[in-house]
């Protein structure tokens, strides 16, 4: 199996320009929370704190390969889609026309906003070559907030020196 830094170059060699990034920190967390939101509305079982819907299902088998890839970032995310979770368990108990208008509405929102990315990145998205990337892509924003807050730098570091540094290219060519 692929490291943590073998999935996370691959995905950033797809990633170089700084624009296609800063779309990524505000598009990927949009379709996790659009997915989650989808998911929260049929219910398996009515548990005493969140009912276990298929959102929770998802989210514990994601966390699972997370684990093997890095059990301190597997913490971070799953507080991060505990978060996710409940925000979007919040919003599965709204009228059905709200809940379908919110899920679906952030989804496409948040696919836009990956694909001027690219655009901008001049490349196609990771997934197209590789499916895995689809879970690959929270890991690396979460990576990159926590570089900005002075943690987990060495992986970044790494990641950055196999993929090279990102760039700005202001004429919009890769």
């Amino acid at each position: 199996m692929k490291s943590l830094t073998d999935h996370l170059t691959a995905y950033a060699a797809y990633h170089r320009d700084e624009r296609n990034i800063a779309t990524h920190m505000v598009g990927v967390p949009l379709i996790v929370l659009a997915i989650a939101t989808l998911l929260s509305r049929p219910v398996l079982w009515e548990g005493p704190f969140l009912p276990l819907t298929p959102a929770f299902v998802v989210a514990a088998a994601i966390l699972l390969f997370y684990c093997l890839l890095n059990a301190g970032l597997a913490i971070v995310m799953g507080l991060a889609l505990a978060l996710a979770l409940a925000g979007a368990s919040w919003i599965a108990r709204q009228e059905t026309v709200w809940w379908l208008s919110a899920g679906i509405g952030t989804f496409v929102v948040g696919w836009a906003i990956q694909f001027v990315g690219h655009l901008y990145e001049g490349r196609k998205p990771a997934f197209m070559d590789d499916v895995r990337s689809l879970l690959i892509g929270p890991l690396f924003v979460m990576v990159e907030w926590l570089n900005k807050l002075g943690l987990y730098r060495g992986v970044f570091q790494e990641m950055e020196r196999r993929a090279g540094p990102a760039k700005f290219d202001s004429c919009g060519v890769a």
